[in-house]
């Protein structure tokens, strides 16, 4: 039976939301923990301390996503402060919504090279220290999004699409290592993202918050509830554990009956 504790996980993008919640369920088991993302650097900091105050160790790396110098550095630090990197997830995500003639060129790139391209980047530097180690995790952040499409997300869609496909690739080349790489496909989760979604799609839609909700988010969950983050964070921790060893190369839905339909 392997143990979860003491090992190290890096969460991208987890500084809020789902990745904040991934860390905290990481820290609660035992692992010591690289967080990073954006955001006022007292917070931040805050946020740092709690984790560490559950008897792990837990950094802070400021890597930005889109430029892969800096997503070396945040794997190379986490290795050389903690002393391995056992579990990447793949957390890290932005969003912009518009109609695809009036796209901004500047905002596609940034959600590919966020969204997409750097789980290349991060998993290209982790994978080989893994298979050293002789285990490791691989969770890459996915959606609903990854397997149905909706108005106004090319860029966001195209992004989920592929991390299905890298996902799938990579657990082939590292099937007999001992290394699992899964997706996670949450439906609609109460977070800033989503949050600032609903502003941009009632805009894009020309039709209210409320109606945005109801009769655009929660109208394709079945369930008509939110995704909680602790319901994606509790998945991500299944993931990593003996149970989930022979899940791989996958994606798990956490979307209210979304992609059932």
């Amino acid at each position: 039976m392997t143990t979860l504790k003491g090992k190290t996980a890096i969460i991208t993008g987890s500084t809020s939301g789902i990745g904040l919640a991934i860390a905290t369920a990481f820290a609660d088991e035992g692992l010591n923990v690289v967080i990073n993302g954006f955001g006022d650097a007292d917070e931040i900091e805050k946020e740092r301390k709690t984790l560490e105050n559950k008897g792990v160790k837990c950094l802070y790396h400021s890597a930005d996503m889109t430029k892969p110098d800096e997503i070396e550095d945040l794997i190379k630090t986490a290795h050389k402060e903690l002393g391995s990197v056992d579990i990447l997830v793949n957390n890290a995500g932005i969003q912009f919504v518009s109609p695809v003639e009036d796209f901004p060129p500047e905002k596609w790139d940034a959600i590919i090279a966020i969204n997409m391209s750097a789980s290349f980047h991060t998993i290209r530097h982790t994978l080989p220290l893994m298979r050293e180690a002789g285990w490791g995790r691989i969770i890459n952040m996915a959606s609903a999004h990854g397997l149905v499409a909706s108005p106004f997300k090319s860029a966001y869609v195209t992004a989920k699409h592929g991390i299905m496909g890298l996902t799938k690739t990579i657990a082939l080349e590292c099937a007999e290592d001992n290394v699992t790489v899964n997706s996670i496909c949450p439906g609609y989760v109460k977070t800033p993202l989503v949050e600032g979604q609903i502003a941009d799609t009632a805009k894009a839609r020309d039709i209210t918050e409320d109606e945005v909700v109801r009769d655009v988010l929660l109208k394709a969950q079945h369930t008509k509830k939110f995704v909680t983050v602790e319901q994606v964070a509790g998945l991500a921790l299944f993931l990593c554990s003996d149970t989930a060893e022979n899940i791989t190369g996958t994606h798990i839905s956490v979307d209210g009956g979304w992609t059932a339909a």
